[in-house]
C-alpha cells in the first residue's frame, strides 16, 4: 500500500461520504430500483486495466446509491436503527486500516485486551452484576449479529445440559420464547439449529403474548408450557427475550423460573439495552442478576458502526488470557472494540444518555400526533422509542384493518419520503415507527405525521370494496373518507364512487365551491384502476 495514494483516495472518499450526508434527505429513504437493476448497469465482467477514482464515484452515485436504502436518513423509522456516528466511523476506519485478525490473544494481544477492557466499561455503565465482567470470571465479546449471539447462547446452553444428562438426551431438548422473540431464534430453528446444534425445529416453543400483558410473556404461560413438556419427558433447557413490540418481560420472576427448572436464561435487548445506562429505564432489567447471558447491539441504538453485538457471559474463565475464537462460531474475528472504544471516549456517558432520552423524547411527540387524531390508534405501550400504531378500520372490517393499514404501508413507503415497517400483533396488521438514525429532529418527526396520511392519496393499488377507508389529501389538510360504489351509473368497463368525508361538510372540488349538506365528491374509476387525484379546498377556513 503506498501511503501517499492512501492519504489522497482516502481524503477523497471522507469528502465524498461527508457529501453524501449532507445531501442524505434528497434520497428517497427505501431504495425504488426494481429486482436485477443493477445487472444492466455494470459490465458482465471485472476491468482489465486499473480505472480511475473519479469514474468509480461517478458511478457509486449514478449506480450504487439509487440502490441503497438510506438507514442513516433521518426519515428512516424501519425496524430498529442502526446507527453510525462520527467515531463509529473513526473507529471503522481505523480498525479497517490496521486490518489485523484477532482470533487469539497472542495475533494482537491489544485486540483481545481492549475488548475485554470496553466491554467491562460499557457492563458497569449497565450496571449489570460482577459476574458478568472480567473479574468476576465471566465476560463479553463482540459478536457480529444478535443472530450470531442468540446460536452461540444455545450451543453454550445445549453442552451444559448434556454433560448433566447425557449427549443421548439432544432429541428431548426444548427451546422456549415469546412469539415476541427476535425472528433470528425462529431462523435458526428451521435452518441453523437443526444442523449446527442438533436441536428438533419442533422442540421451539412460541409462546403466545396478548395485549392483556402489554405482549410481555405471561409466567404462568411458560410454566404450563415447561409442565407439559416435562410430563411428555423432554428437557427445557433455554428461554430467549423479546423484539417485535419493545415488550419487556419480567425478567426477574422468568430469570428465577428458569433456574428452578435448570434452564439458561438468555436476555436479548439487542435494542432496548442501551438505554438502560439512562438511570430512568436501568430498572426495566431488573433481575439480570437471574440470567446466564445478556446481548445488546452497540450496533442499534449506541452510534456504533455495524456490526457490533455484545454478548455477556457468567462463565468461568479459568485461562490467563483470553481467546475469543472459543466465544463465537466464526474463527477469524475483526478489531471491532476499536469503534466501540472510540463512542465512549469521544462521546462520553453523559452524551450518550442525552442521545438516548432525545429520540424517546421525539417518539413520545409521535406518540401523541397519533393519539390525538381518532382515526387512528396506539396499539401497545411505548416505553422506549418505538410507537406502535394502525388506522382503525370501518366497523365489521372482514380483514380488521389488515389490507387497509398494509396498504397504508405501502403507500408511505413507496413515496420515499419516509420508510416504515410492521409487525402483527394479536392477528393484526400494525405499523412500527422507530426512532433512533442519528440526524432525526423534531421537524422530522412532524413531517413524518403528515406523509402517512397524505399519501395514502395514492389509490393505484387499492381494490375496491364495498365500503372502503381512503385518505384524500387536500391543500390545506386531510380527511378520512369512505369509497362507496355507485351501482346506478356504473358499467361493465367503470365503476363509480362516491367519496363520502367523515368530517366535513363541505363539498370539495376543483373549484373550491362550499355546500352545508355533507359533502360528496364522485369521480370514475377506469377497470377498477384509481389514478391519483387532489381536490383543492377552499382557501377561506370558513368553508372547510
Amino acid at each position: 500500500m503506498d501511503a501517499e495514494q492512501l492519504r489522497e483516495y482516502g481524503h477523497r472518499m471522507v469528502d465524498f461520504i461527508a457529501d453524501y450526508y449532507k445531501s442524505i434527505e434528497s434520497f428517497p429513504v427505501l431504495s425504488q430500483v426494481k429486482p436485477g437493476y443493477l445487472t444492466e448497469l455494470l459490465p458482465e465482467s471485472a476491468p482489465n486495466d486499473p480505472e480511475c477514482l473519479q469514474d468509480i464515484f461517478d458511478d457509486i452515485l449514478q449506480k450504487i446509491i439509487p440502490g441503497i436504502t438510506h438507514w442513516q436518513s433521518p426519515d428512516y423509522f424501519a425496524y430498529f436503527p442502526s446507527n453510525s456516528s462520527t467515531a463509529g466511523f473513526l473507529g471503522e476506519m481505523l480498525s479497517a486500516g490496521l486490518n489485523i485478525v484477532g482470533f487469539s490473544w497472542v495475533t494482537s494481544p491489544a485486540a483481545t485486551e481492549l475488548e475485554v477492557i470496553v466491554l467491562d466499561w460499557l457492563a458497569k455503565m449497565l450496571k449489570l452484576p460482577n459476574q458478568f465482567l472480567s473479574t468476576g470470571k465471566g465476560g463479553g465479546v463482540i459478536q457480529g449479529t444478535a443472530s450470531e449471539a442468540i446460536l452461540v447462547v444455545l450451543l453454550a446452553a445445549r453442552d451444559k445440559i448434556l454433560r448433566k444428562v447425557g449427549k443421548k438426551s439432544l432429541e428431548k431438548l426444548v427451546v422456549y420464547a415469546s412469539d415476541q422473540t427476535h425472528s433470528a431464534l425462529q431462523k435458526h430453528a428451521r435452518v441453523l439449529v437443526p444442523d449446527i446444534a442438533g436441536i428438533f425445529p419442533e422442540n421451539l416453543r412460541v409462546l403466545k403474548t396478548d395485549l392483556t400483558s402489554n405482549y410481555a410473556l405471561s409466567l404462568e404461560v411458560v410454566s404450563e408450557a415447561i409442565s407439559s413438556d416435562l410430563s411428555a419427558g423432554l428437557i427445557p433447557f433455554l428461554y430467549v427475550g423479546t423484539t417485535s413490540s419493545a415488550a419487556v418481560d419480567p425478567i426477574s420472576e422468568l430469570g428465577k423460573l428458569a433456574k428452578a427448572f435448570n434452564m439458561w436464561f438468555h436476555i436479548d435487548a439487542a435494542y432496548a439495552g442501551s438505554a438502560c445506562i439512562c438511570p430512568e429505564y436501568r430498572h426495566y432489567i431488573d433481575g439480570v442478576e437471574e440470567a446466564d447471558s445478556f446481548g445488546m447491539n452497540a450496533h442499534k441504538w449506541f452510534l456504533t458502526n455495524f456490526d457490533c453485538s455484545v454478548l455477556w457471559v457468567q462463565a468461568s474463565q479459568e485461562n490467563a488470557v483470553v481467546d475469543f475464537k472459543d466465544w463465537q462460531i466464526p474463527l477469524g474475528r475483526r478489531f471491532r472494540s476499536l469503534k466501540l472504544w472510540l463512542v465512549l471516549r469521544l462521546y462520553g456517558v453523559a452524551n450518550l444518555q442525552s442521545y438516548i432520552r432525545n429520540h424517546i423524547r421525539l417518539a413520545e411527540q409521535f406518540e401523541q400526533l397519533i393519539t390525538s387524531d381518532s382515526r387512528f390508534e396506539v396499539v401497545a405501550p411505548r416505553t422506549f422509542s418505538l410507537v406502535c400504531f394502525r388506522l382503525i378500520p370501518p366497523p365489521n372490517d372482514q380483514d380488521n384493518g389488515y389490507k387497509l393499514n398494509h396498504g397504508l404501508l405501502d403507500a408511505v413507503n413507496s413515496s420515499g419520503k419516509i420508510f416504515l415497517s410492521h409487525t402483527v400483533l394479536s392477528g393484526n396488521f400494525i405499523l412500527r415507527f422507530a426512532v433512533g438514525a442519528p440526524l432525526t429532529e423534531d421537524r422530522h418527526i412532524k413531517t413524518a405525521w403528515q406523509v402517512p396520511l397524505s399519501d395514502f392519496a395514492s389509490l393505484d393499488r387499492i381494490d375496491i370494496k364495498p365500503i372502503h377507508y381512503i385518505l384524500l389529501s387536500f391543500r390545506r389538510g386531510l380527511n378520512l373518507a369512505k369509497l362507496i360504489p355507485n351501482s346506478k351509473h356504473s358499467s361493465a368497463n367503470e365503476t363509480t364512487v362516491n367519496v363520502e368525508l367523515e368530517d366535513s361538510g363541505t363539498l370539495l372540488s376543483r373549484h373550491g365551491a362550499s355546500r352545508p349538506a355533507l359533502g360528496r365528491i364522485t369521480t370514475t374509476l377506469m377497470n377498477k384502476s384509481v389514478d391519483r387525484k387532489t381536490w383543492d379546498c377552499p382557501r377561506n377556513p370558513k368553508n372547510y
